[in-house]
């Protein structure tokens, strides 16, 4: 468990009831546009019913009725691009985002009709809504293409980089079992200069969903040291950066994952260190790392496992997994919602 001030009283609940409160004061609209899965319109029904956040569904009148059959989803905003009054407006400013690129009106009409994920990201940057989830039925790079070209990175950011927030039940380490694990769903191979930027918008990531002081360890096969290799120096190269960048971070590496969480482990391998056994932000050298690491602890675990979470897009945009179940979506739009804030 942990605490969160919320209108000015502290209430004992745990993250996940947090962000979703959160998420209900913050009072952001949100766009769904996977109208072609139902579980879109099963988590519709619980983010309306409990007011985690105000919602547009983008779709046919076709696509909604067969997707929602038996489920509440009355207090939505249902949009068919089709026929809808701002769809000129939006197919304009899609021309002249890409003008550059030689993006004609016949084809921006195409994709904004054919690829809804395209036309949710041009409501946001139209400042008809706050943010975008999408991913259940569509790959990570269709759910991010439209975001980058349209609504494009934050002022001052590079890198567009994903993690999961992962809560662990009945664990001692991390935040009372809660950590970010990153990149876990984007970043293939990063260089040092990128793992750095990636550890610097977890921590940021961490403090604004949690609420705790982020403690960032720069993971690797190696403590302070212990191994030799290019990997190795990578991460090394990547501590430097990050502590060159963010100097007030609490950051530390080059750490084994037992060094960086458990205590005992931390003070024998790494002692003096302001993070080793303490870390709640875990910063993997690559994706194949991320990606199995989330993977086991939620299946070994039984973690919640919420994302990936994008982090360094201007406004925020969400990927699903394919496999998530509509629970996940409710807890993903209340994250966004919440990153809505920043």
């Amino acid at each position: 468990m942990t605490y969160y001030r919320l209108k000015g009283d502290f209430i004992n609940m745990s993250i996940m009831e947090q962000i979703r409160e959160r998420a209900k004061w913050l009072n952001k609209t949100i766009v769904l546009p996977e109208s072609m899965d139902r579980r879109t319109f099963q988590a519709a029904e619980t983010i309306l019913k409990e007011g985690i956040a105000k919602l547009i569904i983008i779709g046919t009148p076709e696509e909604v009725a067969e997707n929602s059959k038996g489920l509440d989803i009355s207090k939505a905003t249902i949009i068919n691009p089709h026929t809808y009054e701002k769809t000129q407006q939006y197919e304009d400013l899609f021309v002249e985002l890409r003008k550059a690129k030689g993006l004609t009106h016949e084809e921006a009409r195409r994709i904004m009709l054919s690829d809804y994920a395209y036309y949710a990201c041009l409501m946001i940057k139209n400042g008809d809504a706050d943010g975008m989830v999408s991913g259940a039925c569509h790959s990570t790079a269709d759910t991010l293409r439209p975001s980058l070209q349209i609504i494009k990175t934050k002022p001052n950011t590079k890198l567009v980089s994903a993690f999961f927030l992962m809560i662990v039940p009945d664990c001692e380490y991390g935040d009372h079992g809660a950590f970010i694990f990153a990149d876990s769903g984007l970043e293939q191979n990063p260089d040092p200069e990128k793992l750095a930027q990636i550890a610097i918008s977890s921590a940021e990531s961490f403090k604004l969903l949690v609420g705790s002081e982020p403690k960032v360890a720069m993971l690797s096969h190696s403590t302070k040291g212990s191994a030799k290799h290019p990997d190795v120096d990578k991460v090394i190269e990547a501590t430097r950066l990050a502590k060159e960048m963010a100097p007030e971070l609490s950051l530390d590496g080059e750490l084994q994952l037992d060094a960086a969480i458990d205590p005992g482990v931390g003070s024998s391998k790494a002692p003096g260190s302001s993070v080793a056994g303490q870390a709640n932000v875990l910063i993997f050298p690559d994706l194949d790392a991320g990606n199995i690491g989330y993977k086991l602890v939620q299946r070994l675990a039984k973690a919640e496992a919420y994302g990936p979470i994008c982090q360094g897009i201007a406004r925020p945009v969400n990927d699903l997994s394919r496999g998530c179940t509509w629970e996940d979506i409710v807890g993903v739009v209340a994250i966004t919602a919440v990153q809505c804030e920043a």
